[in-house]
């Protein structure tokens, strides 16, 4: 079957895709092969070293404590720089040039910046101007870090979404009479979204992931560091990074799980504007339509 995006493949394509992928799965497999032989070589995969994950020391104490410090961390972030970067993004459409071009110097600048080194300039910041504990600073170093730079990502991830909406959206709510903030609110943005969360969902992933930044510089408390701890503990460093990156691969599957779900439903919503009909429903409707056009046309003989 055959779309505006690509053919559809001939018999000599299908057999050059088919040796492709054996090909691709072949390799994988020696690739894992490898790598577990020489794991198996330097004893890495020695029941002793794996055991203590089996174990609640090692969870209560250091992998459970870091986790609940990044999901905190992310969540705040994800709280703070999701609504910020609506406004900053909304306020890059403006029809007034100082807002506008406000919105754009915060944006770019903020964009520019790497997200580690506005971690440590918040941590100096903090440390040097306000009265935040040390035992608090790591925390709104990162957060702050995590805020300005995602808010500002997330406003050029807003107003592309907006932009690209055909321009009949916005002509026919002016038609109607709707102001630039109501066509906005109730007609650019609930479309928008929808396009929009894919790319929001895989900078929330990014927010997730880039809390370890703040572990590895600022001695933020967060999975990664901990980690760090138990494997100086349990002489088990490979062992540490691999159930780490599990935990980070389950914790952004679930993420974009629930975006998938909601990205479908908000689709499914759109498509219909009322109840499901079914067959013995429209039978219904068609003879009604049937007798109403016959005692139509009789009335009019008679």
């Amino acid at each position: 079957m055959s779309s505006v995006l690509y053919d559809t493949p001939g018999p000599r394509a299908k057999r050059r895709n088919v040796f492709l992928s054996v090909v691709f799965f072949v390799l994988l497999a020696l690739l894992l092969w490898w790598v577990w032989r020489t794991m198996d070589e330097k004893n890495q995969l020695t029941w002793a070293l794996w055991k203590p994950f089996t174990e609640s020391q090692a969870w209560t104490t250091y992998l459970l404590p870091g986790l609940a410090n990044t999901l905190k961390a992310a969540s705040m972030a994800m709280l703070i720089a999701l609504p910020l970067g609506a406004v900053f993004g909304i306020s890059r459409l403006s029809d007034h040039r100082w807002v506008r071009g406000s919105a754009g110097v915060v944006v770019e600048f903020f964009r520019a910046i790497p997200v580690l080194l506005l971690m440590l300039f918040a941590n100096e910041f903090y440390d040097r101007y306000t009265n935040v504990t040390s035992e608090q600073r790591p925390l709104y170093a990162v957060v702050t870090g995590l805020v300005l730079y995602n808010a500002s990502v997330l406003a050029e991830i807003v107003r592309a979404g907006i932009l690209s909406l055909p321009r009949g959206q916005s002509e026919a709510a002016m038609a109607i009479g709707l102001r630039k903030g109501q066509t906005m609110n109730n007609v650019l943005l609930p479309q928008a979204v929808t396009a929009m969360l894919p790319a929001i969902v895989s900078q929330l992933v990014v927010i997730v992931k880039d809390t370890a930044l703040g572990g590895v510089m600022i001695g933020f408390t967060e999975l990664l560091n901990t980690r760090q701890t138990l494997a100086a503990n349990y002489a088990n460093v490979v062992q540490s990074f691999v159930v780490v990156a599990v935990i980070y691969i389950v914790l952004n599957f679930i993420l974009t799980s629930f975006a998938s779900w909601l990205e479908g439903r908000l689709r499914r919503s759109k498509k219909g504007t009322g109840a499901v009909l079914g067959v013995d429903d429209v039978d219904d409707i068609n003879a009604g339509e049937v007798g109403g056009t016959t005692a139509t046309g009789g009335g009019g003989t008679i």
